[in-house]
């Protein structure tokens, strides 16, 4: 059935549908880290402000 490609079915394509706009397939992120791999505190001098370190 080339008309659902690339799904088997309309059915299928639906269910696709709706996990993608239900936020059910996400990219996983991982929090920012410094150089020395440590996590930077909140409150820190630009952390979240935008600003860089120095």
């Amino acid at each position: 059935m080339q008309a659902f490609r690339p799904f088997c079915s309309a059915r299928c394509r639906d269910v696709d549908l709706h996990r993608w706009l239900s936020g059910q397939y996400a990219i996983p992120v991982a929090e920012d880290e410094d150089e020395d791999g440590a996590l930077p505190e909140i409150g820190s001098p630009g952390v979240g402000s935008g600003e860089e370190k120095p």
